[in-house]
């Protein structure tokens, strides 16, 4: 790629990511082509199941009326639809809408795929939590998705157990510690949970409660902070832990971990929202004994959490119908109707504050039938997620976790070499791809 080409797309990051006036926001919603005047048809491009039923509600209703109809064309997830979207748009055939992980964003509008659709989704902004919101603006007075789901993390834990055991529920992570290592002088053949280094979101999701800052930018330069001081902390708490074999060293979602959380050989699991689908189908002996609460915070009377995992709704910048297509957005993930179908068909987690004790949320997940405030704590931990800070090269900073960290816990050996190691691994590939990089 020409260097003036890289330098535009490095300058355009920089402006959505730090909110530098240096540059006017790509995609800007001012073309309001396709706002809806005549019949228009638009594609969408997601992986969410029932997805085409929830639409089907759009294109009865509000699509009608307004003469907007929606096509889903369900894909693959994760980096494989990155990839194809940043191909279909490089040919400027992208589809009107795309499904976009949080972490994906960075990528998407440094190569000018996402529209900044900001004038035409109203007060949309009033649905979200500050924390959530954040992470389709990139902190930026622009809006480059409308958030669907989202991940909030929590700590999972057998409430029967803990009782034997004779254990209190941590609200800091040194009482986590402390729990753990209680655990393992009362019964040294079960564990309080693991640390799985297969996990870079759980792993990213912790730093981001602690206060990291991974990706951030001076100028038109990119700065990685992965080694900051808030990651390491974090670190080398899990890493102590696994070498002194206070908590397990095992990945998780594997045959022997669904065995050890349904014999009770681990009793807790530093998870999101979405566990208790994951529990009921490897621990399902355990049903009931479960409850939840707020992850433990590093200062005690913080209240602050991570999240693992979660999606926006996008519009293209390939889109000859913006205006129609951030409607559309809008409709999906703040409409009533739509996020109660959303929960019913495809069972998410919504971004929108408003629907997180209704509808389906109005009662707790059955695997967690003896904890009916589930929902009602879930939405107020929801509220504390902290803000993100994601860049263009995610996957690749992913994939070095799995690799550094998985033979670290393997051998119990150093977290913070790992973490190093994580850190040169994305400032060289940012470099290896033409962006600069700030020391």
């Amino acid at each position: 790629m020409p260097h003036t080409k890289r330098r535009r797309l490095v300058a355009t990051a920089v402006a959505v990511t730090l909110g530098s006036t240096a540059l006017a926001a790509c995609g800007s919603s001012d073309d309001d082509s396709g706002s809806a005047s005549g019949p228009v048809s638009l594609t969408y491009w997601t992986w969410t199941p029932g997805m085409d039923k929830v639409v089907d509600l759009w294109n009865r209703g509000p699509g009608k009326k307004d003469k907007i109809t929606v096509t889903v064309k369900k894909q693959a997830s994760g980096d494989t639809l990155v990839t194809k979207i940043l191909t279909a748009h490089q040919a400027g055939k992208a589809p009107d809408l795309v499904q976009a992980e949080y972490q994906a964003l960075p990528t998407l509008v440094s190569n000018d795929a996402l529209a900044d659709i900001a004038k035409n989704v109203g007060d949309a902004k009033s649905r979200f939590a500050d924390g959530v919101w954040q992470q389709t603006t990139l902190g930026t007075d622009a809006v480059y998705a409308i958030p669907q789901d989202i991940g909030p993390m929590m700590f999972y834990y057998r409430a029967d157990l803990f009782k034997k055991y004779g254990l209190t529920v941590p609200t800091t992570w040194d009482e986590f510690a402390e729990t753990a290592r209680a655990l393992k002088k009362k019964a040294p053949d079960t564990d309080l949970t693991t640390f799985s280094a297969n996990d870079s979101g759980l792993f990213a999701g912790l730093a981001q409660q602690a206060g990291a800052k991974w990706w951030t930018t001076s100028g038109e330069k990119w700065r990685v902070g992965i080694d900051d001081a808030a990651t390491e902390k974090v670190a080398d708490f899990w890493g102590g832990l696994v070498k002194e074999g206070a908590v397990d060293n095992q990945p998780m979602y594997t045959p022997a971990w669904n065995k050890a959380l349904n014999t009770g050989k681990q009793i807790a699991w530093v998870s999101a929202v979405w566990a208790p689908g994951t529990l009921t189908t490897a621990a399902p002996d355990t049903k009931g004994k479960w409850a939840m609460a707020p992850l433990p915070q590093w200062s005690a009377g913080d209240n602050v959490t991570g999240s693992w995992g979660g999606s926006s709704t996008a519009v293209t910048t390939d889109s000859g119908h913006r205006a129609a297509a951030a409607k559309f957005a809008a409709w999906l993930n703040t409409d009533d109707a739509a996020l109660a179908a959303l929960a019913k068909e495809s069972g998410i987690y919504p971004a929108a504050t408003n629907a997180q004790t209704s509808g389906a949320f109005a009662t707790p997940p059955d695997y967690f039938s003896t904890q009916p405030e589930f929902y009602t704590l879930a939405a107020k931990i929801a509220r504390t997620t902290a803000p993100s800070a994601w860049g263009p090269n995610v996957n690749v900073a992913y994939q070095t976790f799995n690799d550094a960290f998985g033979a670290a816990a393997k051998n119990k050996s150093d977290f913070s070499a790992a973490l190093k190691t994580m850190q040169d691994a994305t400032v060289a590939d940012l470099e290896k791809q033409g962006f600069e990089v700030s020391e």
